[in-house]
């Protein structure tokens, strides 16, 4: 049974000794760097990308039988690694880069955010609800109404039935403890 010939054998039938996969790699090293640097053009990724050649050539299921051959087999597979290395990093780039066009809101106010804007408004929006969760409950039902439910003085005091200006001491009341809370985990300064 005849073994199966690798990329780049040719009819001529031309054995010879095992390939030193080790020193032919040593020895056209040099090069194979330059064409991986030349198709990738980012010198960051050219030891990657000449490990996962190493690792094919010592791979490889059916040996080369014609030693001639090595140095064009070995191009053609640093050149395929470059390519993968392109296609999966490219791949990468994409799902990162749809992870942050979806993963957060694109405007606040009618202005565009920012990664880091986005992170300071969600650390932000953490810290207020922990410091609503200190207050008393009428002081945090009322702050909810007034600035989650965009209920209007009147609205407030229709469904607590309470009076305008009951809702209107009641919120100031809250806001000041609201502002005092935070005041203490430090995330305000009150001025004096």
């Amino acid at each position: 049974m005849t073994q199966p010939r690798a990329l780049g054998d040719a009819d001529s039938g031309a054995t010879g000794p095992p390939v030193d996969w080790q020193a032919a790699l040593a020895e056209h090293h040099r090069w194979l760097r330059m064409v991986v640097r030349a198709r990738l053009g980012d010198g960051h990724a050219v030891d990657e990308v000449m490990q996962e050649v190493s690792l094919a050539a010592v791979r490889q299921q059916a040996p080369l039988a014609d030693s001639r051959k090595v140095a064009p087999w070995l191009y053609r597979l640093a050149v395929r690694q470059a390519l993968l290395y392109r296609r999966k990093h490219g791949r990468r780039r994409r799902l990162r880069e749809r992870f942050a066009r979806d993963a957060r809101p694109t405007e606040l106010d009618g202005r565009i955010l920012d990664p880091l804007d986005w992170l300071l408004a969600r650390e932000r929006g953490r810290l207020v609800r922990e410091a609503l969760g200190q207050l008393p409950p009428r002081d945090a039902e009322i702050l909810l109404l007034k600035y989650s439910e965009d209920w209007s003085y009147q609205e407030i005091a229709a469904h607590l039935d309470i009076s305008h200006s009951a809702v209107e001491t009641r919120l100031h009341r809250a806001r000041h403890r609201l502002r005092d809370a935070l005041a203490a985990m430090n995330v305000i300064e009150l001025r004096t």
